[in-house]
């Protein structure tokens, strides 16, 4: 069970960034020192490194529609991203595009998203 008195902030910045996945939440309440820990050790390529974040989110938008991944809500939350990032809607389609070596799946569930998302971005 989390202890309210710690402090985890990894944890505060992932959910105040939008950054969260609520699958985490059950983690969190499992054993919230290891979730922390995890998440410093995920957010070291994301704070730090010569990438453009446009970048960092289309290689993430890659490993959330891999085939061995399928993870539709970390393909929108980063397509979202890569948007507001400054990503255009074809450099997101060939992101997708290039995933596909792994298996066709990876347009299936992506390209679905990304019409959704460039849409509500548009608007």
């Amino acid at each position: 069970m989390a202890d309210e008195r710690k402090s985890y902030p990894h944890t505060e910045q992932h959910k105040a960034k939008g950054d969260w996945n609520p699958l985490w939440e059950q983690f969190r309440e499992l054993d919230p020192d290891f979730l922390e820990a995890y998440l410093a050790f995920r957010n070291v390529p994301q704070s730090q490194g010569p990438l453009e974040q446009k970048y960092k989110e289309l290689i993430l938008i890659a490993i959330n529609a891999a085939t061995t991944h399928l993870y539709g809500p970390g393909v929108r939350r980063h397509i979202q991203n890569a948007l507001k990032a400054g990503a255009s809607m074809e450099e997101i389609l060939e992101t997708i595009q290039l995933t596909t070596v792994m298996g066709i799946h990876s347009c299936n569930l992506a390209i679905p998203i990304l019409l959704e998302e460039v849409s509500k971005f548009q608007e």
